[in-house]
Parts: structure tokens; C-alpha cells; sequence
């Protein structure tokens, strides 16, 4: 059975044809300004990458891959999860210094994703990576840069907004700042996703740190890999959809391990193995540069600013047949 929530009433605001000139239009409007805003350059990336690497992402560490043989290549290739890992690894081939950044378009598959109106096995964000230095990895570094990316996305919103009456939310700039734990004892009979829910509609933006270890109850907020976040370091940025009435997860990001918090962090995921990997040997030796990084959906954000109620409705992808036909029958038009 899908997973469809249809909001009561609803009605698509934007035409099909209106809503992929809005989608452009706010996709140039953030990432310019994402880039002016913490210099970023925006550079080129893979939609593949050999396993032998270990540079895919492994997001929570359970889902799978999408990987195949090629012709006249030994091994085997792999579709991108994310580019956590070959972001930090290009700013030291590209020659970036600290207080330098890149930015890309990153495309992926998650065959193991879950469909509904926020998920899909395609993914599309804009991944970006910035080197600190040893200095800025703290909390208050980590979250002036969250203050300045909601601060664009609520320029964004409003500026679309302008262009397009129909829409009527708002994006609140002030974010509300706790972490996991903290979250965890002031609703300890909720789950993770409930508690981001009552947080979130109570301060519209909030960004929730320290994802990635054991809470005190004994369970985690969320999963995270162990090797690109310091889970000391990192969160979740939450904006309040006014359309699905929930919380919506608009990046996912953090200060990034350094060669201390990535054995420690290995040693809990019991995946000590991947020292042998390219990647990681270079963040244990000191050879790749400290950063912070992280994806912001693209989709999401339009879906957001546009006031839609499925992901779909900006993005085409595969949709399980009982779901394509409860969207028709609501009216809601996946592309």
C-alpha cells in the first residue's frame, strides 16, 4: 500500500507549465546566492564511481547500492548515494584553501528509499563542501552557516513569492537550535519523527544537532555513516510544510571528521575495515583538509517554496502504481 497523505482540499497553485518555470527560477535564485554566501565554486561531479574506492556514500549504512560490471573496466561501478566523501577528497585535488568551497548538482539513486509524498528513489541536491580550519570545528561555526542558508531560503521564498501571489507561506529566517539529546528529554515518549514534528511546528525552523550516536535511551535519533559527519558536529536542518502540516528535512549536513573522530566513529559502527580505502586513509593521515559540508534537496525546496503536496510534482521519477493512481485521483499531477 502507498504511503500517500493528501492534504485536505488540495489544489495544485502553479500550473504544470508555471511550476517548471518557478522550479528554474528557484533553483538559479538559492544556489546563486548559496554560493555568494559561503564562496563556493561550482564544479563537476560523478554520477558513478568505482567500488573499490569506498568513496560512495553509505548513508545509513544498511541500503543498498545500485552497482553493475562495464565492458572494459575491471571491477565494479556504482551509482552515487551522495557525494559526502568525493567532495572532501576533490577540494584537495582541486588545490582549495581554508575559507574556499565547491558546490554541484548531484544526481543519485537509493533504491531502498521509502515513496511517499517526501521520498523517492531519485535524488537530486546541490552537495557542497568548504575547507575550515582546525579552529572553526566547533558548534558556533557549525551554526552560523545554518543561519545563512536559511536566511537564503527565506529570501528565495519570499522573492518567489513576489513573482507568484498565488503562494502564501512563509519560511520563518530565525532558526531554533537543540540537539538530539535534548529533544530526546523533552518528549521522551515520542518517536524521532514525532518529536520533529512537535519541535518544528512549534519554531517553524530548527535545526537538530548530534545525529549519528546512542542516545541515553538507549536507541538513535537517526542513522548516520560513520565516516564524513562528526556526530559531535553535525544535524539536521527542519523546515515547517505548512501543505503536509510536518516537518521537512531540507539538508542534512555538518563539520566533517576529523582523523580522531573518524576512528572513534568507525570503532562504534564496528567498521574498523575501511581503513584500508583511499578515502579514509587520507582523512587519518592528515592528508585531506578539514571541512564542513552537506546536500540540500533541491526538490524539496521546491516542493516547499511552491506549496506542493508530493515531490513528484517537481521532479519526475518511478512511482509504485497504487500510489500514480491515488495521485490522479487527487488531483495531484506527478511529472
Amino acid at each position: 500500500m502507498s504511503k500517500l497523505y493528501v492534504p485536505k482540499d488540495y489544489v495544485s497553485k502553479l500550473s504544470v507549465r508555471d511550476t517548471q518555470r518557478a522550479i528554474k527560477f528557484i533553483k538559479d535564485t538559492f544556489q546563486i546566492n548559496l554560493a555568494n554566501e559561503l564562496q563556493l565554486d561550482r564544479v563537476t561531479a560523478p554520477i558513478i564511481v568505482t567500488k573499490e574506492s569506498g568513496i560512495n556514500d553509505d548513508l545509513n549504512g544498511v541500503e543498498r547500492k545500485v552497482s553493475f560490471t562495464m565492458k572494459e573496466i575491471e571491477g565494479e561501478g556504482e551509482v552515487v548515494q551522495s557525494l559526502a566523501k568525493w567532495k572532501r577528497k576533490a577540494l584537495h585535488d582541486f588545490g582549495y584553501v581554508a575559507g574556499e568551497g565547491i558546490y554541484t548538482d548531484m544526481n543519485a539513486i537509493r533504491r531502498d528509499d521509502d515513496v511517499d509524498n517526501i521520498h523517492s528513489i531519485f535524488v537530486d541536491q546541490w552537495d557542497w563542501e568548504k575547507i575550515i580550519t582546525r579552529e572553526q570545528r566547533n558548534k558556533e561555526f557549525l551554526c552560523d552557516v545554518v543561519r545563512r542558508i536559511v536566511k537564503i531560503l527565506a529570501y528565495t521564498k519570499q522573492i518567489v513569492k513576489d513573482r507568484y501571489p498565488v503562494l502564501k507561506y512563509d519560511i520563518c529566517p530565525d532558526v531554533f537550535f537543540i540537539t538530539s539529546q535534548e529533544l530526546e528529554d523533552m518528549y521522551p515518549r515520542m518517536t524521532a519523527k514525532e518529536r520533529e514534528n512537535a519541535i518544528t511546528r512549534e519554531h517553524k525552523s530548527v535545526f537538530i544537532m548530534q545525529i549519528g550516536d546512542v542516545l541515553r535511551s538507549g536507541n538513535k535519533h537517526d542513522g548516520r555513516a560513520p565516516d564524513y559527519d562528526d556526530w559531535s558536529l553535525n544535524g539536521d536542518l527542519m523546515i515547517w510544510n505548512d501543505v503536509l502540516e510536518s516537518a521537512l528535512e531540507v539538508s542534512s549536513m555538518g563539520i566533517r571528521v576529523d582523523s580522531a573522530a573518524l576512528l572513534s566513529q568507525l570503532e562504534k559502527a564496528d567498521a574498523l575495515d575501511r581503513k584500508k580505502f583511499e578515502y579514509h586513509s587520507g582523512i587519518i593521515n592528515d592528508i585531506y583538509p578539514l571541512t564542513i559540508g552537506g546536500g540540500i534537496g533541491q526538490s524539496r525546496i521546491c516542493m516547499l517554496i511552491l506549496e506542493k503536496a508530493h515531490i513528484g510534482e517537481v521532479h519526475s521519477s518511478i512511482w509504485p502504481k497504487d500510489l500514480r493512481e491515488e495521485c490522479k485521483r487527487a488531483g495531484i499531477n506527478l511529472l
